[in-house]
C-alpha cells in the first residue's frame, strides 16, 4: 500500500498545513510486527536531486567533458577495474520493515508512488548502482538494487536514504534489513507470497509488487535484472496462493484493524458503537466491508466526494451509510465512539488540540478509539497522551494475529517449498546473464569471419552471379555458422534445463574468451561505465 489508501485528496507535501482539509487517493496494504517509537519526520521532497528528474535538460556535450569521461574510463580500466570485472554485480535489498523498525521511523522514509521513478533515477546516478526499484508500503520501505560493487553500493544507498529522510545513518543501520544476492531474492519472493507479512498470506502485498513493475516500465534504471526479479516474484506469489491454502481464512490490514477495535470495545459488538470511517479509498472500502461482516449496520463516512460513498451504499444496501464532507470531519468525530483513518495525508488529520476539544464518549466505553492504519499516520502520536482517547496504529495489529501463530508456521512451510523451487529457477536465469557478453562477442566474431569469406567468394565469382546464387551462398554460410555455434552456445546457457553447474558454464565462458581473444571483461566494464555516464547526463 503505497503509504495509505483513500478517496481523499493528498495534503501538499512536504510542508502542508496541519489541517483537516486534504487527503489522498493512493493505495494502502500489508502489516508487520511493531517496534519502539521514534520522533516523526516526513520525507522531504526537496531531498530528491532535480538533475535526475525525467525530462531534465541534457547538458551540452563538449570536448572537455568527453575527454574527462574518457580519462575516467581509462582509470577504471586499470587497477580499480578489478572490482567491477572480477566481482560480479550483486543484487541487494536495503530498507526498513515492520519487523525491524517502528512506524515512527518507517514513515520518515516512506516514498509516495509519484516519486518512485525519481527515486530510481537518483539511486542509479550513484556511482556503484546499476539498477534499482522501490517497494514502499505502510509496512515496509525497501530498496532493491543491482550494485557494481556490493559494499560501496550499500554504503551509497544507505547515505541516500539518510539524506532524503533526515534519519542518521547510524540510526538506519540499527533497524535496516540488508540482504545480498540469493538471500535478497528469497526475501522478495517471501514478501510477494505474503510470508513476510504480519498477517500471513494477505493479498495486497502481491498487488503492490505488481504495481512496482507497472510503475517501473520504461523508467531508466528499472532494467533487466531488477525487472526480472520482480516479475519472478509475482509468479511466486501467484503460485503460492494457487497451490497452497495460505490465503484461506487469512486477514488483511483492514480486517485486522476491525478485529482490533472489536477487542477493545467493552462489549465485543458493533451493534451499539458509533463508527466513523475517514476515507473511502481502497483501504477505507475494505474497512467498511469488514465492519459490515462483523455486524455494523450504521456508520458515517467522511470523504473528499460523495461519489464513492454512493457506490458503497449500493453495494451494502442493508447498511445505513451516512456521507459527510471533509469540513464536517471534527464534528463527525465528536459523535463517534470508534474512528478508523486510512488516508494518504502526509500530515496528521487529528491533532492533540482537536481531540482534546471533542466531547467525552459514554462512561461505559470510557475512551474514544482511534484505529489509524495509515503511513504516515493520520492521528498525531501525542493524542494517546489524552485520558479520553486510545490510539492504535498498524504496528498494534500484532495482537490480532498472535492467536494464529501455529497455523502461520504450518502454512509457511507449504509455501517455502514453492519458493525454494522458484529460487533455483531465478538464480539459474540470473547466472545465465553473466555469459551474455561472451555469447554476443562470439556471435559477432563468427559473423565477421562469415561476412568476410562470403565477400571474398563473391568477388572471385565475378559479376555474372545471379541474385539466386548469391542468396544460396549467403544461406549456406549462415547455416554453417549457426550449426558450428550451436554446441558452444548450448554450453554457455544456464537456464536450469540441464545438469550443468554454474562453475562449468563460467569455465566454458572463460575458455572461449581465451581461445578467441574476446576480451569480454573490458567490454562489460566499458558497457557498465557508459550506461552510468549516459544516465547521469540525462
Amino acid at each position: 500500500m503505497a503509504a495509505a489508501a483513500s478517496g481523499v485528496a493528498a495534503l501538499p507535501w512536504p510542508n502542508a498545513e496541519r489541517a483537516t482539509s486534504s487527503f489522498s487517493k493512493s493505495a494502502h496494504s500489508q502489516i508487520r510486527i511493531p517496534h519502539r517509537p521514534f520522533p516523526i519526520q516526513t520525507l522531504r521532497r526537496s531531498a530528491f536531486n532535480p538533475r535526475c528528474e525525467i525530462g531534465a535538460e541534457k547538458p551540452v556535450q563538449t570536448a572537455t567533458s568527453r575527454s574527462l569521461r574518457s580519462s575516467a574510463l581509462e582509470l577504471l580500466k586499470t587497477s580499480s577495474a578489478d572490482r567491477y570485472t572480477k566481482e560480479r554485480s550483486s543484487v541487494a535489498v536495503i530498507g526498513l520493515n515492520v519487523h525491524t523498525a517502528p512506524v515512527e521511523l518507517r514513515e520518515k522514509l516512506a516514498i509516495p508512488e509519484a516519486q518512485w521513478s525519481q527515486a530510481i533515477g537518483e539511486l542509479c546516478a550513484l556511482n556503484h548502482i546499476e539498477e534499482a526499484a522501490v517497494l514502499s508500503t505502510c509496512n515496509r520501505m525497501e530498496i532493491y538494487v543491482v550494485a557494481l560493487s556490493q559494499h560501496r553500493g550499500v554504503k551509497e544507498v544507505t547515505e541516500w536514504m539518510s539524506k532524503v529522510s533526515g534519519v542518521p545513518v547510524s540510526e538506519l543501520s540499527k533497524h535496516r534489513i540488508l540482504l545480498y544476492n540469493e538471500d535478497a531474492t528469497q526475501h522478495l519472493f517471501e514478501v510477494a507470497a505474503g510470508l513476510d507479512s504480519l498477517v500471513l498470506g494477505e493479498g495486497q502485498i502481491l498487488a503492490q509488487v505488481k504495481h512496482v513493475v507497472k510503475v517501473g516500465q520504461g523508467v531508466p534504471g528499472f532494467d533487466r535484472k531488477i525487472s526480472g526479479l520482480f516479475k519472478h516474484a509475482i509468479t511466486v506469489g501467484k503460485r503460492v496462493r494457487t497451490e497452497t491454502n495460505i490465503a484461506s481464512g487469512s486477514v488483511s490490514v483492514s480486517s485486522a484493524a476491525v478485529e482490533l477495535a472489536l477487542m477493545k470495545l467493552p462489549k465485543p459488538s458493533y451493534a451499539t458503537a458509533r463508527v466513523l470511517v475517514i476515507g473511502a479509498g481502497k483501504m477505507g472500502k475494505l474497512v467498511i466491508k469488514h465492519l459490515v461482516s462483523k455486524g455494523c449496520r450504521e456508520m458515517v463516512i467522511v470523504n473528499r466526494s460523495e461519489e464513492r460513498v454512493a457506490a458503497l451504499r449500493e453495494e451494502f444496501k442493508d447498511v445505513e451509510i451516512i456521507y459527510k464532507p471533509l469540513s464536517d470531519m471534527l464534528a463527525s468525530a465528536a459523535e463517534a465512539d470508534v474512528v478508523f483513518t486510512s488516508t494518504a495525508s502526509e500530515t496528521p488529520l487529528f491533532l492533540k488540540e482537536h481531540v482534546q476539544m471533542l466531547p467525552s464518549v459514554s462512561p461505559e466505553l470510557g475512551n474514544r478509539l482511534f484505529i489509524d492504519i495509515s503511513v504516515p499516520r493520520n492521528v498525531e502520536p501525542c493524542v494517546s497522551d489524552l485520558e479520553t482517547a486510545c490510539v492504535y496504529n498498524v504496528d498494534d495489529l500484532k495482537e490480532v494475529v498472535a492467536a494464529h501463530k501455529e497455523d502461520r508456521l504450518r502454512k509457511a512451510m507449504e509455501a517455502q517449498k514453492i519458493i525454494t523451487e522458484e529460487l533455483s529457477k531465478f538464480e539459474a536465469w540470473k547466472d545465465s546473464l553473466e555469459t551474455v557478453p561472451t555469447i554476443k562477442k562470439f556471435r559477432a566474431y563468427a559473423e565477421r569471419i562469415r561476412a568476410c569469406e562470403v565477400d571474398k567468394c563473391l568477388s572471385k565469382m565475378g559479376d555474372d552471379i545471379s541474385k539466386k546464387q548469391q542468396k544460396a551462398i549467403y544461406d549456406l554460410s549462415m547455416g554453417i555458422v549457426n550449426k558450428l555455434l550451436h554446441g558452444p552456445m548450448q554450453h554457455l546457457r544456464c537456464d536450469g534445463s540441464d545438469n550443468r553447474s554454474l562453475s562449468e558454464i563460467l569455465e566454458n565462458m572463460h575458455a572461449l574468451n581465451r581461445m578467441f581473444d574476446l576480451d569480454t571483461d573490458t567490454s562489460v566494464l566499458e558497457e557498465k561505465i557508459r550506461a552510468k555516464v549516459e544516465r547521469i547526463q540525462k
